[in-house]
């Protein structure tokens, strides 16, 4: 017997310093989130250079709104001043972190 679980996808790409000036776009999109049990939300932050902690406070709350509703957050493609920062925090140890999109799409069955 095999239980396969799947998903909606839905990918937000950010870009630049994700900082108290600039987290404002990610903000909206979860301020806007209508989460249904089985979304999955990945945050693919390979053009994502710095990150501070209204930043990581943003990502933090997004993640404790998306579990409430049943759904699941990844984050992806971590540059190293970004990981660094993650890392020293902990919050490594909180989110679903993956080297890479693609690493991610291999490893969960999700529907585009």
């Amino acid at each position: 017997m095999s239980l396969t679980q799947e998903y909606q996808l839905f990918v937000i790409q950010l870009s630049g310093a994700l900082d108290l000036h600039n987290n404002k776009a990610l903000s909206v999109q979860f301020a806007n989130l209508l989460p249904q049990p089985h979304h999955l939300w990945v945050i693919d932050l390979v053009n994502v250079d710095f990150i501070d902690s209204s930043g990581l406070s943003t990502l933090v709350n997004g993640l404790a709104t998306l579990r409430q509703n049943g759904c699941r957050l990844v984050i992806c493609n971590l540059q190293a001043p970004v990981r660094i920062i993650f890392e020293l925090t902990r919050l490594d140890s909180v989110f679903e972190i993956f080297e890479s999109y693609e690493a991610f799409l291999t490893t969960v069955n999700v529907r585009q």
